[in-house]
């Protein structure tokens, strides 16, 4: 292991080698960024301009809306620089930074999209005690043990993908940085690695999918319980922004991560890796703004969003 050449820096190899589509591929993405930038800010400042919206569901949403910034921002405007340069590269401290960072954002989502479970399970299925349930301070802590928990699961990983050596090849096949990739470059035991990974997703991720599934089952079966088809349709219009939502987060996110390595292969992980870190944060505004109400009036007081409904 001595006299092997140590690994500084690893080559993206991004989405595509050819310089035309690159520009395209720049252009289509930058898009899709600045999308995403103007539609998380849009939501948090409506959510702070506008009184209606100082729920706790609200709540929640600007917090998501925040994250979406950060999940996006992670990987994005380095695949935009890669697109431009000559030099693909990226320093190992660099690609492991960005992992950790990708782990912190994606985890808190994931947790606070559970809160939003929990939140809609309070206000359909006990609404008499809607407000005691999610009071502020529930809030905040719901809030920052989604920081805590995923920031923990983020520093575990990082600290033992710290330890791994590399001595090559350096060659990523992929936009950006991400742990399964760089355990498969590595040149050192990479067991507890895995066993770390996998733990972490399944505590993490499951866990948080099987709180987001309990709640759901509770709501679906009291607004099946509701006699008027008025009441039922009204309630679950109350959450069913935040249920596409999950969807497209949790289907690919999970999968990405599960799978068996047998049908691995470049195209698909990149596919799953737009879809939930570039894709679901520029959709969820998109999402919110549309099926929720509170969100769609707001912004139509603005003046500049009336187009909306």
């Amino acid at each position: 292991m001595k006299n092997q050449t140590t690994v500084t820096e690893f080559i993206l190899l991004g989405l595509s080698s050819d310089p035309q589509m690159q520009i395209f591929l720049f252009l289509l993405f930058l898009v899709i960024y600045l999308i995403t930038l103007v539609g998380n800010v849009m939501i948090m400042l409506v959510i702070k301009a506008d009184p209606h919206l100082h729920t706790p569901m609200h709540f929640f949403l600007f917090h998501l809306s925040f994250i979406d910034i950060c999940y996006s921002s992670v990987t994005v405007p380095n695949m935009l620089m890669n697109f431009q340069a000559k030099q693909k590269t990226i320093s190992v401290n660099g690609c492991i930074a960005q992992m950790f960072f990708f782990f912190l954002s994606a985890g808190t989502e994931i947790f606070i999209l559970s809160a939003m479970a929990y939140d809609r399970y309070a206000a359909i299925c006990d609404p008499l005690h809607y407000m005691q349930t999610m009071s502020k301070g529930i809030c905040v802590q719901l809030v920052s043990g989604a920081w805590t928990m995923a920031f923990l699961g983020a520093t575990i990983n990082t600290v033992f993908a710290l330890k791994l050596h590399f001595c090559g090849p350096n060659q990523i096949s992929h936009f950006s940085c991400e742990l399964p990739l760089l355990l498969q470059l590595s040149c050192t035991e990479i067991l507890i690695n895995q066993v770390l990974l996998l733990t972490s997703t399944v505590i993490l991720g499951l866990s948080s999918f099987l709180l987001t599934l309990i709640s759901y089952i509770h709501i679906i079966s009291t607004i099946l319980r509701i006699r008027s088809t008025e009441g039922r349709h009204k309630a679950f219009s109350t959450c069913s922004s935040h249920l596409i939502v999950v969807s497209l987060l949790y289907l690919t996110a999970l999968f990405q991560y599960i799978k068996p390595s047998s049908v691995s292969s470049v195209v698909l992980d990149e596919m799953f890796s737009i879809q939930y870190s570039i894709l679901t944060p520029m959709l969820n505004p998109i999402i919110y703004s549309l099926k929720n109400k509170e969100v769609k009036r707001a912004l139509g007081t603005l003046g500049k969003f009336k187009f909306l409904k």
